[in-house]
């Protein structure tokens, strides 16, 4: 009766999780979680890799031959640009959404209007023939992916750091840029290989709309992958949560924000997220929808030369995001994100004298230096960036502060580099812009909190058996990546659980 009594009275003085408390992840829709956002991701970058690669056609296309090229190229870049515009919007949109309605239900419609909108650049008659409407109808649709890009990696990375076993989070986390650079080279080899058996007037006629109509079948091979998926474990108990939850309850952070309280109560989450964003994609951009243009008009390469160059870099880039994701499992994401930063400011300068020099082998080791701090950086974006915030705004969050950062300074990044080499004169400008948002990224980094092998703010630890949920529960005392206190606060079922059985305790006792 005493050591009944005794494990009673330790019961009621400490909380701890218990193995129901624990999310074993179901390998079957993991692997379906996978499938279907890496599809979508890689979408989204095909288009890009296919209109960067297509940029100074398209320029000249859709502008007037009384127009000199310089202008042709950047109003083509301006126009790639346009589409980060929409992103923001998007994100704010489709993220609170995302939050209230589920995950699945908005990467299906952002899927959705992304081949549509690519399908219609394809179908799209050029100045020759429409005027004026034909820029301006270009524009719409660039706007139309835009809006529906800004829900798709907000909601993809949600999407798989929420399904993802707490310890390999950085690993599975990271397949999603490995199709996203993969869809990049897909899109870019693509149009180096029309343009390599066809001649410039047949490319600039009719097969320059040949990848764009692709991305209709592409889609609904895509969507299809898409709805097979089902909404997160997180996701489903933070429903159930706000459901359970009082008028008043519902203001707290256990429930979906409005856009001005999210903005409010996590300021900055927001603000480390949108910088260390901005660096990232900054040389990320540079490396792909970039490169093209600055190897074809500052270092004069033919258009095909210029796009093949890219390819072998972008494909064995991809290729080293999962190494760099797991690697981020074993030691922490700060410190891959402090490589990442540290090795853009150090190599960035070299890289670009590297292309400078202007023979094969020195355009390739430049390309190869860029692609090292791309590849820690983006390689870690994925799992860092959800972990900022709870799940009830991780959508919302991910959309304001990944898509503002990308409209700014991935988008515009082509544009505001070749129009430093314009006005400086200076092949060396893109270097130091390089240089500096990864000063301000170090900086950011510094601010993050790690967030490897712990579950995500306000959801349970997540594993990958049975067997492992029994050793954690084991072993949560001494486990220095899970702070029971802050999950208890931060959980409100476990709370709930935590109290009853208390009560029980109680009733037991007396």
């Amino acid at each position: 009766m005493e050591a009944r009594n005794s494990r009673k009275q330790r019961f009621l003085r400490k909380r701890r999780l218990k193995v129901e408390d624990v999310t074993v992840v179901d390998d079957s829709m993991l692997k379906k979680a996978i499938g279907g956002t890496v599809v979508g991701n890689l979408m989204e970058w095909y288009d890009v890799g296919v209109y960067g690669y297509l940029a100074v056609i398209i320029g000249k296309l859709f502008m007037p031959d009384t127009v000199e090229p310089a202008i042709q190229t950047l109003f083509s870049l301006g126009v790639f640009a346009v589409t980060f515009v929409a992103r923001p919007l998007g994100g704010v949109i489709l993220g609170q959404l995302g939050d209230r309605v589920g995950r699945q239900k908005i990467l299906v419609f952002t899927l959705l209007m992304m081949a549509l909108a690519t399908f219609g650049i394809g179908i799209l008659p050029d100045y020759s023939t429409w005027g004026v409407a034909a820029p301006i109808l270009l524009v719409a649709l660039k706007l139309v992916q835009g809006f529906s890009t800004g829900g798709e990696y907000a909601g993809a990375t949600t999407f798989i750091t929420e399904y993802a076993p707490d310890k390999r989070r950085g690993f599975y986390a990271s397949l999603l840029d490995l199709g996203s650079y993969m869809g990049f080279a897909l899109g870019a080899a693509f149009v180096s290989i029309l343009q390599l058996t066809l001649s410039a007037d047949v490319m600039e006629g009719f097969a320059w709309r040949i990848p764009f109509l692709v991305a209709l079948p592409l889609g609904v091979i895509a969507l299809w992958f898409r709805s097979k998926i089902e909404d997160t474990p997180a996701f489903k108990e933070a429903q159930e949560a706000a459901n359970r939850a009082s008028e008043d309850a519902r203001n707290s952070a256990d429930a979906p924000k409005g856009v001005i309280d999210l903005v409010k109560s996590y300021w900055r989450e927001l603000l480390t997220g949108f910088v260390l964003v901005s660096a990232a994609n900054t040389a990320g951009y540079a490396l792909t929808s970039y490169m093209p243009t600055y190897l074809t008009e500052t270092l004069e390469y033919d258009p095909v030369h210029g796009n093949l160059l890219t390819l072998p870099i972008l494909v064995g880039m991809s290729l080293c995001i999962p190494l760099a994701g797991k690697l981020s499992d074993s030691v922490g994401r700060r410190k891959v994100l402090f490589i990442g930063s540290i090795s853009s400011v150090v190599l960035a300068v070299p890289a670009f004298l590297l292309m400078m020099h202007g023979q094969i082998w020195s355009t390739l080791a430049g390309l190869a230096l860029l692609a090292v701090p791309v590849t820690f950086y983006v390689a870690n974006l994925a799992s860092s960036l959800p972990a900022l915030f709870p799940t009830a705004s991780r959508y919302g969050g991910m959309g304001i502060s990944y898509n503002f950062a990308v409209a700014i300074f991935g988008g515009f990044a082509p544009f505001i580099m070749q129009a430093l080499v314009t006005m400086t004169k200076s092949s060396l400008a893109p270097a130091f812009w390089v240089m500096g948002t990864s000063v301000a990224g170090f900086i950011a980094v510094c601010y993050l909190r790690e967030s490897a092998r712990k579950p995500l703010p306000g959801s349970l630890p997540s594993v990958a058996s049975e067997a492992e949920a029994i050793e954690l529960v084991e072993t949560q005392e001494e486990n220095p990546d899970l702070d029971v206190e802050e999950l208890f606060e931060q959980v409100p079922a476990l709370e709930e659980n935590y109290q009853q059985e208390i009560a029980d305790a109680k009733a037991a006792q007396s």
